[in-house]
């Protein structure tokens, strides 16, 4: 023991320490422990260190915390150390971080009140928990109900379910969900609606029996026991109710933050209602009995609506409205009566004032008198033996009598609606067994205990005294099964503090026997016990400051009571002449019926209240007297210990399951936990009692597979043995020596608290040393690998690195070189470049320089030659202008200088001539000068005869040059006036110049501007430039990322567009979905009243041959004048049911006839609409075959078209059948050169035979065709042109009526008479050539018919004589066929008016020669296929004659019979023909009899709904209504009938699915409706339905393929439920991966079922079971992929419910089995081909389930992952399975709360269902698709195994 002390006390071991505010706290060791320590170094969870010193009496240790995956546990008995700290942190971890509020404790389960509403309590959850053992699941008050249901059923022993604990723990609202189980589990056994009248009593006792308190907004201030019955099928069938001690103190007072009954401020609530005014109720504020705690709302309460809901349910329990205001009218008197002011007239009296208004009110409502009322509220009646006398009573005492009076009333009324409450829950069913709910307060002590928590502590004491006694007894029995020694267990018995209470001499019989003293007072009672108990029992105590109170040391805690108010309270005494003037009430019946006789008033409970010592007394003694008298005397302590022993009896004799309600916090905070009220309630509510029971024996247990599983980790291969047991033992005495420690059972090993701990610290640090070891090596492994790895890695990089360096070395070397020739080259192109640019730039300089000097030179040039020309004009002018001037001055000078010499010479002369020798001189000279005159003359005229020469030329070239010089004059002139203008222009030039120079200049210095603003600009430019640049490519860049946004936007749209059209679509499909599942579970619904209704008429059935043996109706008795409907027959037998079973149903439930009545109208209704329907139908089919017959003329020359077509078709085809048969003999003969095929031989010839004649008939046949054929061609023609001698017969206007004058000559009028009669005679004789040319064709037409007659005749006669006997009669009737179609022609033409009749005979003897046709074609077909058989027979027949089969003699000796092919035998239409009378025997054969198996094995698929078309069709065929009608309606009804009587049964339910679909697609394929025929062949179309329209059928048809397919899927539901949960979570697929963790009680023996171990093998195989099934009854693909689908949705969802409501599954390792077993289940798929039914997507809930198991849970990251991963589930999912994640190892880390709180709000904005757990019950709308089948009907056969030998094929 030491050493293990040691080894468990060692450094980082964490203990408990008792704190004064935690209770407990954790603390971890950081010093070894060692034996004889005085104290211990302890650091706690904040880092304090501290010293923990040793108690050194006991030298007790500090309790030891269990391992990290011990603690929240669902069983407080799984932890190894079962003590208080442990228990505590428990409970807290599972409250606070994981939101559990159920926790097992062995038998008990804990529950903590969340003061929050939870989500776990709706009818999936309560279908997850129905069925399942009590350990299988997570700890819930449902699993608590589902263990007493099962073991009521299972033991047939009543079960009780004792809900305990203090106000505000929640005991009512745990109640409650146990009584909601059971009501939604077992469901009613009638239709009286049981479990909801048992459910409507819990509003109507919260509200006369609830009220708030400090601690509790609803608390029960009565204890209630409510027996629910139940029959021997399990069903309830009623309950009773029985209450204790209800507080009827609280009725008058109320402490503050307290409330009165609910019942109180709802009426009050409800005072403005119409029916309410007479109450005369106002504000709960304005009356006394409802104001004193000051707290008259509720939060969250609408007291409105709790009314209305109260006021529902006593109307659902049969309390009608009456009743209901005459109970307010008692509650509001009550009101009304606190209210009563009563004052003082002395000291010893009291008065009333008159006319008080509430005291008014009161007499009004109950019916008495105001004076009677008002005199025995202030007075008493005091009785003597001999006279009687009334005293007054004073203030206080009438004050207390009136409330004394008011609670009773109350406690009257309280009985009163318990009494009928318990009527309405009565059946007059024989109650099998019944479950107990006792709601009861808990332990309870406050500030000021009365005799109210006196008589509840009392109540407690005994319940605990049963508790402990069970829990003992159950243990023993455990001990005792499994074959353990054990010792007794010491556990605490309370039985002496419940003898101190109900013991002779005890507190009860002290406290009776002071009230019987005349002066007795809560004094004396007190002194009474001190003197008794003080000083002889140990557990009661007087407090030392107080004479008046006393303590008891209860089970719970020490409890001290305050005496005063035992004895009042105890008597509970009231005035009797307040209750005989209530009594005497003529107005209210109800009152007096609450003050009835007590024997007839008893309460439910057996309890009479008292009503004091003074109203028991009586003047005239009497024997009923007396007994009445016995009877009052109980008092109230003395009932009440009656009823609880009563109780403890009812408990006694059931099998009892606890629940221990706890409350967390005095403040009704939601997941607070205060430790210190929670212990108090622990130690109250025994639950710490039952962990020291099992702490004390052997707490731990285990299996022997499961302690191996577990700690095969200790053992060595070597101790492994092959019997489990022997290896368990060897293991564990080597590693607990102390024997004492462990006990082996039967089939567990038990462990002493401690143990389990000790061997998982040894499990944990084996498991750390290997995984030490694991990791040295692994590490050793992965540095080695990473050093070899690296090196490596250096080498490689080494010798790449030196390569790569000798590699840029000699790269360097290369580019240097190279460099060198480049940088060679690249100076010389620069440098030569440079030159050439300087070049270049010298030479466009040099050019632009010469240019330019070129220009200024040429511009100088051209203004020097200009100026020169300008000069040369401007000088030439000025010179002729100086010469004009000059030789003007000039000639004037010469004019007057030889004007002045001529002058001189004139004087001279004149002188001279005065003088002779001058004249003589002048003469001489004369004479001379005439000689040389003369001589002059000569020469004067030979040179003017030059002259004249020259002068002619001169003339002539004067001439010329005159006109050259006017010209030039001209030109000169010209010149002149240019020249002058040019010297205008030349000074304006001159100016322009000097202008244009100061311009130049002024340009100059602005060019030197422009050009400095020009550089300034071009800069600025240049850097405008590039920031432009910049700004292009920063646009350009954004445009490139609008660009990529708006692709980006585009994409999104496009995108979301895609998403919203897929989001419509799924929309629109989901809501189709969800209409055809809500079309789907009316089917259902209405199957369910069908079944109900076939149950109720055979239980009417049953019962009226009970009442008239010998009497019952049969199915013969049916109208089989039905409707189009198919239920209406049905309806029909509802109504005749109904009124045939008038008389039984009188003495059954209102509500069931209620019920059915409702149902006959809604059938009736619907049957009248119906007819409706089907009148109306009846009209449109008169209307459109009224439109029918007018078309029908225009139709049939189409109708004359289509049927040549269709006789050139059977014509081309006759060909070809021909050139077959013909093709076919030749090979025969070709082929057959031996054997009995040979040619001669006798078969052969007769087949030949039989061939020839066939191509004969043929012939024949087209030669009726083509005769027919010329017939209606020249119908035809003579129809036409009849039309046109019609027309042309007609009277022809040829002029208009002539004008008669008013002077007309006779002659005129004669020539227009000629004219007229020359044109009739005219037209008379064209008429009668005309005439004559129709005569003469029908006579030539008349004499070739003849001849063809003769000739046909001919054949015909001829053909006849080769016939058999029997094909010549035939052949007669076609010829006379062809005779009296060819004379109907002739009539034709010689009767024009019967030519339409004529035409409707041929048209109708054509078609009944066109159906001949028809089956002679298929006689050809069916003989084609009878010769291919025959030629094998004949081949088989050769090769039997080699085998020696048979001899050659009896070939020859046997008579030679034709082959059976019957030539004229009609062919198979696909149809088959019955009698009227064999229908029931088809249905019985095909239906009813037929077994499933044999016919999915050995037949066709599908082959009764191909049998039971084909006997459709052919009624169809003839036309025949009621046939097709009782078929069908036949037929539903024993498909019907079948899946009721086999419905469990899968291979028939499958096969029945998969016929009823074929029957649904032959009916949709052969309707005749194109959408259903374009699949079809032309040999299917033609076996189309003719005359009926079955599409009413085809919708019944489909709604009971709906109902099968139901059926089908629960029938698998009901094979796979037992085996998904132990096959997908519990089994170990991958063995070894999944650890075991302790259980503790919580699979009790009695919980566990003897099954066999379902694993995932066992699932696929049933699966591929389910599948091949199907398969072989021909199921479609599509139906079968929905079933598939409807599969995996059950797997998916209820392994995910088990999930999810089991925390023992939530781990690691529990998510890889079940991904690799949904990895089975997807393989499976791929295997059946089934991947896209869409069943995968079905698991995903799961997969991501598993998922959220397996991925890290620490960060953020972490959390959006989870997120963006888990789309499949709730959050509510999400957040329940990380609340449940729980470590299998101590390697494993728990998800903490901050991680969890960061989920949900992160998922804050999913809109999704709250649901918890995925409806296990949805089923799948499904869908028939439209399936074709591609064989011939013609072709079936059907098997005398079928026993339908009285079907005739048609």
């Amino acid at each position: 023991m030491n050493r293990e002390l040691e080894y468990m006390f060692v450094e980082c071991a964490r203990v408990w320490i008792p704190d004064a505010e935690e209770v407990w706290k954790s603390a971890e060791l950081t010093k070894d422990y060692k034996s004889g320590d005085a104290s211990l170094q302890l650091m706690l969870e904040d880092g304090t260190n501290i010293e923990h010193k040793l108690d050194p009496k006991t030298k007790n240790l500090p309790y030891l915390r269990n391992p990290d995956i011990l603690v929240g546990e669902n069983d407080l008995t799984a932890l190894s150390y079962l003590h208080e700290p442990a228990v505590l942190h428990n409970l807290k971890v599972r409250f606070i971080d994981s939101k559990l509020i159920y926790t097992y404790c062995g038998i008990v389960l804990v529950a903590i009140n969340p003061y929050e509403t939870l989500p776990i309590y709706g009818s999936d959850i309560i279908n997850a928990y129905s069925g399942q053992n009590m350990g299988d699941m997570d700890p819930h008050i449902f699993a608590v109900a589902e263990e007493a249901y099962k073991q009521m059923a299972r033991d047939e022993r009543n079960q009780s379910i004792i809900v305990s604990g203090e106000s505000g723990a929640g005991k009512t609202v745990s109640a409650k969900y146990a009584m909601r189980y059971f009501a939604t589990v077992s469901g009613s056994a009638s239709e009286a609606n049981v479990e909801e009248k048992v459910l409507a009593s819990n509003p109507i006792m919260e509200a006369i029996g609830n009220a708030k308190t400090t601690r509790n907004d609803n608390s029960s201030r009565f204890g209630k026991y409510i027996e629910i019955g139940f029959d021997n099928r399990f069903r309830i069938i009623g309950a009773n109710m029985r209450t204790y001690l209800l507080e009827k103190s609280r009725v008058v007072f109320q402490a503050d933050e307290e409330r009165n009954y609910h019942i109180f401020y709802q009426l009050c609530a409800s005072a403005h209602l119409p029916e309410f005014k007479n109450l005369k109720l106002s504000s709960a504020n304005d009356f006394l009995y409802t104001r004193q705690g000051r707290s008259p709302v509720i939060d969250g309460v609408d007291d409105t609506k709790e009314l209305s809901t109260t006021r529902n349910a006593f109307t659902l329990l049969g309390i009608n409205e009456s009743y209901q205001m005459g109970l307010f009218q008692v509650l509001a008197a009550i009101l009304h009566l606190g209210n009563v002011e009563i004052k003082d007239r002395d000291s010893d009296s009291s008065v009333i004032p008159p006319n008080n208004r509430h005291l008014t009110a009161f007499c009004d409502l109950v019916g008495v008198t105001y004076p009677d009322m008002s005199q025995w509220l202030c007075h008493r009646k005091l009785k003597t033996a001999t006279e009687t006398y009334v005293k007054p009573l004073p203030r206080l005492q009438a004050t207390n009598a009136r409330d004394a009076l008011s609670k009773h009333i109350y406690a009257k009324l309280f009985n009163w609606i318990v009494e009928h409450v318990n009527k309405a829950l009565i059946t007059n069913v024989k109650q099998h067994s019944f479950i107990g709910v006792l709601d009861i307060y808990g332990f309870e002590t406050f500030e000021i205990n009365s005799f109210e928590q006196f008589c509840i502590n009392y109540a407690n004491e005994k319940l605990q005294q049963q508790f402990n006694m069970h829990v003992f007894k159950l243990e023993q029995e455990e001990y005792m099964k499994e074959q353990i020694p054990w010792t007794l267990i010491d556990f605490y018995d309370n039985q002496p503090c419940i003898n101190l209470i109900e013991a002779k001499m005890g507190i009860l019989d002290l406290l009776d026997e002071e009230c019987k003293m005349p002066k007795g007072s809560d004094d004396s009672w007190a002194q009474k016990l001190y003197n008794t108990h003080l000083k002889t029992c140990s557990l009661f105590e007087k407090p030392r400051m107080s004479n008046r109170a006393f303590i008891i040391q209860h089970f719970a805690d020490k409890v001290e009571y305050q005496c005063d108010g035992f004895l009042e309270k105890n008597k509970d005494t009231v005035n009797e002449e307040q209750i005989n003037v209530l009594k005497a009430s003529k107005k209210f019946d109800l009152l007096v019926e609450l003050f009835q006789d007590e024997q007839k008033a008893t309460s439910p409970t057996g309890q009479v209240p008292g009503t004091g010592g003074r109203t028991r007394l009586s003047v005239k003694p009497d024997k009923s007297r007396d007994s009445k008298s016995k009877e009052h005397k109980k008092t109230v302590g003395c009932q009440f210990r009656n009823s609880l022993q009563m109780l403890m009896d009812t408990l006694n004799a059931t099998t009892p399951h606890y629940v221990r309600c706890i409350k967390p916090n005095d403040f009704k905070l939601a997941f607070s936990f205060d430790p210190k009220r929670a212990v108090q309630q622990l130690r109250a509510c025994g639950v710490l009692e039952t962990i020291r029971i099992s702490a004390a024996g052997f707490p731990s247990r285990w299996t022997y597979q499961e302690f191996f599983s577990r700690y095969r980790v200790l053992m060595k291969q070597k101790d492994v043995l092959p019997d489990k047991k022997l290896t368990c033992k060897n293991v564990l005495e080597k590693l607990v020596q102390d024997q004492d420690k462990y006990q082996f059972g039967k089939t567990k090993i038990f462990f002493r608290a401690g143990q389990v701990a000790y061997l998982e610290k040894l499990r944990a640090d084996k498991l750390r040393a290997a995984c030490i070891r694991i990791q040295k090596t692994i590490r050793c492994w992965l540095a080695r690998k990473k050093y070899l790895r690296k090196r490596s890695a250096a080498i490689t990089i080494q010798r790449f690195t030196r390569g790569y360096q000798a590699r840029c070395l000699a790269k360097f070397m290369r580019r240097t070189q190279a460099a060198t020739v480049i940088q060679k080259y690249q100076r010389m192109y620069v440098e030569r470049k440079r030159y050439r640019q300087k070049q270049a730039a010298a030479l466009v300089m040099q050019t632009i320089l010469r240019a330019y000097m070129a220009r200024q030179k040429y511009q100088a040039l051209l203004r020097e030659h200009k100026a020169v020309i300008i000069q040369k004009y401007i000088r030439g002018w000025l010179a002729r202008c100086w010469y004009k001037r000059c030789l003007l001055s000039i000639v004037y000078l010469q004019c007057c200088m030889r004007r002045m010499k001529a002058r001189r010479e004139l004087k001279k002369l004149k002188i001279e001539a005065r003088s002779v020798e001058h004249f003589k001189k002048l003469n001489k000279g004369m004479e001379n000068k005439i000689m040389q005159l003369q001589r002059k003359v000569d020469e004067q005229n030979k040179e003017n005869r030059s002259i004249n020469e020259k002068l002619a030329g001169l003339e002539n070239s004067y001439t010329v040059e005159s006109e050259k010089l006017r010209g030039e004059l001209s030109r000169l002139r010209g010149v002149e006036e240019d020249a002058k203008s040019k010297g205008s222009q030349v000074m304006s030039l001159l100016e322009e110049l000097e202008r244009l120079r100061k311009e130049l200049s002024a340009t100059q210095q602005e060019k030197k501007t422009i050009e400095d603003w020009a550089q300034k600009y071009r800069d600025e430019m240049e850097k405008m430039v590039s920031e432009l640049k910049d700004q292009n490519g920063t646009l350009k860049k954004d445009k490139d990322d609008l660009n990529r946004l708006i692709q980006e936007q585009s994409q999104q749209m496009t995108e979301k567009m895609a998403r919203v059209i897929v989001e419509e679509t799924q929309q629109l499909e989901t809501d189709l979905n969800e209409e055809r599942s809500r079309y789907q579970n009316l089917l259902t619904e209405h199957l369910r009243l069908e079944e109900k209704y076939d149950d109720l008429k055979e239980a009417m059935a049953l019962s009226s041959n009970v009442s008239k043996p010998g009497h019952r109706r049969t199915d013969s008795t049916h109208s089989s004048n039905e409707s189009e409907y198919t239920y209406n027959s049905e309806y029909a037998e509802l109504e005749e049911g109904s009124r045939a079973a008038e008389d039984v149903t009188r003495g059954m439930d209102t509500s069931l006839t209620l019920k059915l009545q409702k149902r006959l109208t809604e059938l009736e209704q619907e049957k009248q609409s119906l007819r409706n329907e089907l009148e109306n139908k009846e009209e449109q089919f008169q209307r459109a075959r009224a439109r029918d017959d007018a078309e029908f003329k225009k139709a049939r020359g189409a109708e004359l078209e289509y049927e040549s077509l269709k006789r050139q078709e059977l014509e081309s085809e006759n060909k070809k059948l021909k050139h077959d048969l013909a093709e076919m003999r030749k090979s025969l003969l070709g082929d057959a050169a031996t054997g009995a095929g040979a040619p001669g031989s006798p078969a052969y010839k007769v087949l030949l035979d039989q061939l020839n004649a066939s191509c004969e008939e043929l012939d024949v046949r087209k030669e009726e065709v083509l005769i027919l054929r010329s017939q209606l061609v020249s119908q035809k023609e003579a129809m036409h042109h009849k039309d046109e001698k019609e027309t042309m017969t007609e009277p022809s206007v040829y002029a208009d009526d002539v004008n008669k004058l008013k002077d007309a000559d006779e002659l005129k009028q004669a020539y227009i008479g000629v004219k007229d009669t020359n044109r009739l005679l005219e037209h008379q004789l064209q008429t009668q050539r005309r005439t004559y040319d129709n005569e003469v064709e029908v006579l030539r037409g008349e004499l070739q018919n003849v001849k063809e007659e003769n000739n046909r005749q001919q054949q015909l006669l001829a053909q006849n004589l080769q016939l058999p006997p029997e094909a010549r009669i035939e052949a007669s009737l076609q010829h006379e066929i062809t005779r009296l179609t060819n004379e109907n022609l002739e009539l034709m033409a010689d009767d024009p008016t019967a030519s339409r009749e004529a035409r409707v005979t041929i048209l109708r003897r054509m078609v009944d020669l066109m159906e001949q046709l028809e089956k002679q074609d298929r006689t050809i077909r069916k003989l084609k296929k009878q010769l291919k058989v025959y030629s094998k027979r004949i081949g088989e027949m050769g090769a039997g004659q080699a085998e020696g089969q048979t001899s050659p003699g009896q070939m020859v000796d046997e008579p030679i019979h034709p082959v059976n092919i019957p030539r004229r035998e009609k062919d198979f239409q696909g149809m088959l023909e019955y009698k009227k009378e064999d229908e029931l025997k088809l249905v019985k054969n095909l239906i009813l009899e037929l077994k499933p198996r044999g016919v999915a094995v050995n037949l066709i698929p599908g082959l009764p709904a191909y049998i039971l078309f084909m006997c459709l069709r052919h009624a169809d065929y003839v036309n025949d209504d009621q046939k097709v009608r009782t078929l069908l309606t036949s037929t539903i009804n024993s498909i019907k009938k079948i899946l009721k009587k086999r419905g469990d049964d899968f291979e028939t339910v499958s096969f029945w699915l998969a016929n009823t679909c074929r029957f649904l697609h032959c009916l949709k394929q052969y309707s005749g409706d194109e959408a259903f025929m374009k699949h079809n062949t032309q040999r299917q179309n033609e076996h189309s339905l003719s005359n009926f329209d079955l599409a009413e059928y085809r919708q019944v048809i489909s709604d009971l393929a709906i109902q099968i397919y139901q059926q089908l899927i629960k029938c698998m539901e009901n094979i796979l439920q037992p085996m998904i949960v132990s096959g997908m979570l519990e089994h170990e697929t991958i063995q070894g991966v999944s650890g075991v963790k302790p259980t503790g009680l919580r699979k009790r023996t009695s919980s566990i079922a003897d099954e066999g171990t379902y694993t995932l093998d066992s699932i696929l195989r049933q699966l591929s079971a389910f599948h091949s099934t199907m398969c072989q009854h021909g199921t479609d693909p599509e139906l079968i992929k929905q079933v598939v689908k409807q599969q995996f949705y059950i797997i998916g969802a209820v392994t995910l419910n088990n999930l999810l409501l089991r925390k023992d599954m939530c781990s690691w390792s529990k998510g890889m089995q079940i991904r690799y077993n949904v990895s089975q289940l997807e393989e499976w798929l791929r295997d059946k081909g089934l991947m896209t039914c869409g069943a995968k997507e079905t698991l995903e809930p799961l997969i991501q389930a598993a998922q959220l198991l397996q991925v890290k849970k620490k960060t953020d990251e972490d959390a959006e992952a989870i997120c963006s991963m888990c789309q499949a589930l709730t959050t509510a999912q999400i957040v329940k399975v990380l609340n449940l994640y729980t470590p299998v190892n101590e390697f494993e880390e728990r998800v903490s709360v901050a991680f969890i709180r960061t989920i949900q709000t992160r998922l804050r904005d999913r809109c999704e269902s709250p649901q918890l757990l995925m409806d296990t019950k949805m089923i799948y709308p499904v869908t028939f698709p439209f399936n074709p089948s591609s064989l011939a009907l013609e072709t079936i056969q059907i098997p005398s195994s079928l026993n339908l030998g009285f079907l005739t094929r048609v």
